[in-house]
């Protein structure tokens, strides 16, 4: 999710320790965010005077629902990188957001990376886990799911049957009367579902993770064969 995007909520302290949340933009080196902000805005020297920030990074996927998208909080502390770390992160923010090249050098511009220390995911309604720095660090970032979109609108327009059986035998369902698929990562496929007693979400795993957008095909007609045997 973090690397789905390139915008977020910072939120920082201020002199008098009030939090204040701030619209940022942001690249990524290794999985920690880096930051480029203004001392002439007021969360760019709040950082300068107290290190402690923390990201809100919110899924873009479109959805009715916005409680029911998922969102991310990375939390820890920020330092101006040097050396070959700095060029690493420069390069890395400009990536991200190739407007920044146009004032990153600027004197009043200052490159910020966030350690990581915890991590609170929340995925809708009732799914929610926390994770610490260290684990986060060694995630990989997804390689299917940003690339998706025109294969999750695909099994939406063509395969509601098939999302309908997978819903019903291997989704916990039984009694799912519409089911659409909301995203699709290296795992599996995300599921939303009506059924007489409500709307619900619910997962269906591949037989095996797959490495690219590429593999989604196979993997889907897997699920769709195994749902209706």
């Amino acid at each position: 999710m973090v690397a789905s995007t390139n915008i977020a909520t910072l939120a920082s302290l201020t002199a008098d320790g009030d939090p204040w949340a701030s619209y940022v933009t942001y690249g990524l080196v290794g999985g920690s965010p880096v930051l480029c902000v203004s001392r002439m805005a007021e969360h760019g020297r709040n950082l300068s005077h107290d290190p402690r920030a923390s990201l809100s990074i919110v899924s873009p996927a479109s959805v009715s629902d916005p409680l029911a998208t998922s969102r991310v909080t990375l939390a820890g502390t920020v330092d101006r990188p040097v050396g070959d770390e700095l060029f690493a992160a420069r390069t890395a923010h400009i990536a991200a957001v190739p407007a920044a090249k146009y004032y990153i050098d600027y004197s009043d511009f200052t490159v910020w990376i966030l350690r990581v220390d915890r991590v609170r995911w929340v995925g809708g309604y009732g799914r929610m886990d926390s994770a610490a720095g260290a684990d986060y660090a060694s995630a990989s970032p997804d390689p299917v799911s940003p690339h998706a979109a025109d294969a999750v609108a695909h099994l939406n327009g063509d395969h509601a049957d098939s999302l309908l059986a997978m819903a019903r035998n291997l989704g916990g369902y039984p009694d799912a009367t519409e089911v659409s698929c909301s995203s699709a990562d290296r795992y599996g496929l995300d599921l939303s579902v009506v059924t007489p007693r409500g709307k619900a979400v619910t997962r269906v795993g591949y037989a095996e993770p797959i490495d690219s957008v590429g593999g989604l095909r196979p993997a889907t007609v897997e699920l769709a064969r195994r749902a209706r045997g």
